[in-house]
């Protein structure tokens, strides 16, 4: 790949070639040029190799010095000079042209034309006129001798028709000096200006086409390559316009201190604008950082150039203005080389563009040193490249916008498979997960259908008897609790009857524990067999039952129950060992003739049993009531 040095050396082989083929051999001295013969045939006369030139390096001389003692100080040019450019010169510069009348030739069919619209003043002497005819830029439009875009003036002071006379110049400028000298009838160059004007009107049309173009471009995208291409555009025109004496004439003809730094001025704003288009649209920054730091640099100076000439003397802008451009056009084809070598978007485009740009700047700044000469090709090179580098960089930008939409439309196809697919795995996730969730969800349906069951048997667990499945002590006065509030508040009796059972020691001692608890769950399933669903039977201790019955109208209910309690009980009982016969003794007590509350209705129902139990004749131990509670029954251990 190539290097950005590489690509610096090529450009400037490049700039030395075409250097090479236009540099001429310039003045010379030779013999003295015979007199222009204004001929009626002719319609212009180039003068350039047909007149003389004197320096005048401090500005001292007048014009009876050079019609008088220094008329012999004149250097005459060769017959093949190009026109005079004395380059950036401090001196000024006095030229003759002798004239040798033809016959029949009219003086006021004849204008003298300096085609170069950047001259600071110019004065013309005609003959042994004392007065001069002066133009400049720094003069305003309207004292010009005749109203054209170059400055041209009318011979209408001639001694015709057949008087030899001397047509004397002086010339300075803080600028490059070029004095392009041609001899017009009036009617020519009318003609001649039509056709100028009309071709440097599209010229205009063109690039202001194109500025208006790509800032509209500008406004639509928002892409800063492009409002860096419009200031580039805008620079070239300020500068061209000046060059070519449309701003003088047409924009600023009043304005002597801008007409005077306006092309410079232009020139140094395109070449910075042009530096920082070169960076953003070839993206030197990432793929090129050497030429990136030249670039900034070119951009500084560029900077500093256009500044100068407000602050600074104009000689200095202008100079550096004109060095710049050639230097720069030589780092932009090298960028171009770069970055086309790298495949940059737009980089084959951008590089014929600055090449066209780097041979008429070449050219142009040749010219503005003196080294090349002056005429149509030279003058007009720095247009001819500058619209065509304009026109082909339109190009590379629209190419741009037509790569960054393919870029976008690719982008987009790989965003919207990339959304597709991550919507694919979206959804498989999604019925994953769903899957998932309800697996875990039946998974904790079932856990929490486990927990409820446990958490059921806890609490049957703490309020029942684990071997008769009874209520136990707590939730017996739970119960009584409960039903003495709705007895109180509804005026009702209940009942609390204690069976205890008669020969279960001797039953428990013979056949053991286990049919002991055998014998007591059926007792239990006989108790409760025999009562409503809404009675409680509770378990409280060994061989001992307690058994509430709710909603009781006289001592005769509760009578039948206890007998009805009795006669189930002295059935005889199948168990696993053998079968058994036992008896019970049920005590009872109610609400409200023997208590009002748990411990006292079931210390009266033990009393009663324990006078059965008397007068059966078996032993009775009473069931203490130690701490009594409202929640808490206590009976003889099991």
């Amino acid at each position: 790949m190539i290097s950005p040095c590489a690509s610096i050396r090529f450009a400037l082989a490049l700039v030395a070639v075409t250097l090479s083929l236009l540099l001429p051999g310039a003045f010379a001295q030779a013999e003295a040029p015979a007199g222009v013969v204004l001929d009626p045939a002719r319609a212009s006369i180039p003068l350039a190799g047909r007149l003389s030139v004197l320096e005048d390096p401090e500005h001292r001389y007048t014009i009876a010095d050079v019609r008088g003692a220094l008329r012999e100080g004149f250097i005459p040019a060769a017959a093949d000079a190009p026109s005079p450019n004395f380059g950036y010169t401090k001196s000024a510069w006095w030229l003759r042209i002798d004239l040798a009348p033809a016959e029949g030739a009219a003086a006021d069919d004849w204008l003298l034309e300096v085609a170069f619209p950047l001259i600071d003043r110019i004065e013309l002497y005609i003959g042994d006129a004392a007065r001069p005819l002066v133009a400049g830029d720094r003069l305003p439009f309207g004292f010009r001798p005749y109203a054209h875009r170059n400055f041209v003036f009318p011979l209408a002071d001639l001694p015709m028709p057949d008087t030899p006379v001397s047509l004397w110049l002086r010339v300075e400028s803080e600028g490059t000096l070029t004095v392009p000298l041609t001899l017009w009838q009036a009617q020519a160059l009318a003609h001649h200006s039509q056709t100028s004007y009309t071709a440097l009107a599209l010229y205009y049309g063109a690039i202001l086409a194109l500025l208006l173009y790509n800032l509209l471009l500008y406004f639509a995208i928002r892409d800063r390559s492009y409002l860096e291409y419009v200031l580039c555009v805008a620079g070239m025109l300020i500068g061209q316009l000046s060059l070519n004496g449309f701003g003088n004439q047409f924009l600023w003809p009043e304005s002597t201190t801008w007409g005077h730094i306006a092309g410079p001025f232009g020139f140094a704003v395109c070449g910075l604008f042009a530096a920082a288009f070169t960076r953003s649209f070839l993206g030197t920054r990432a793929c090129a950082p050497v030429l990136d730091r030249l670039l900034m640099l070119f951009v500084l100076l560029f900077a500093l150039a256009a500044a100068s000439l407000t602050y600074y003397p104009y000689r200095f802008g202008a100079m550096a203005a004109s060095a710049l451009g050639p230097l720069f056009a030589i780092l932009a084809v090298a960028c171009g080389l770069h970055c086309y070598r790298r495949r940059q978007p737009g980089a084959g485009i951008y590089l014929i563009a600055w090449a066209m740009v780097l041979l008429g700047a070449a050219i142009t700044g040749a010219r503005n040193f003196g080294l090349v000469p002056t005429n149509a090709f030279t003058l007009y090179a720095l247009q001819v490249g500058s619209v065509l580098d304009l026109l082909l960089l339109s190009f590379a930008l629209a190419s741009r916008i037509n790569a960054m939409r393919q870029e976008r439309a690719e982008a987009q196809a790989q965003a919207l498979e990339a959304k597709e697919q991550l919507v694919h795995g979206l959804q498989r996730s999604e019925q994953q997960l769903a899957q998932r969730v309800a697996e875990r969800t039946q998974e904790l349906a079932e856990v929490n259908e486990q927990l409820r069951e446990k958490e059921r048997h806890l609490q049957h667990a703490a309020h029942h008897d684990p071997l008769t499945g009874a209520a136990n002590r707590l939730l017996l006065g739970e119960r009584i609790i409960h039903a003495l509030n709705r007895a109180r508040r509804h005026n009702l009796r209940i009942a609390v009857l204690l069976v205890d059972l008669d020969g279960f020691k001797p039953v428990n001692d013979r056949y053991g524990h286990t049919v002991g608890d055998e014998l007591l769950v059926a007792v239990a399933q006989r108790i409760r067999a025999v009562l409503r669903a809404e009675d409680t039977v509770a378990r409280i201790g060994g061989d001992e039952f307690v058994v509430m019955l709710e909603d009781i109208f006289d001592t005769d209910d509760v009578q039948r129950v206890v007998s009805s309690i009795s006669r189930e009980l002295a059935h005889v009982f199948d168990l696993s060992e053998g079968s058994v016969r036992l008896g019970a003794s049920v005590g009872y007590a109610l609400f409200p003739e023997d208590g009002d509350s748990p411990e006292s209705l079931v210390k009266a129902a033990d009393k009663r049993m324990y006078g059965i139990k008397k007068s059966k004749g078996e032993p009775h131990a009473p069931i203490p009531m130690a701490n009594p509670t409202p929640d808490t029954i206590t009976g003889k251990a099991p």
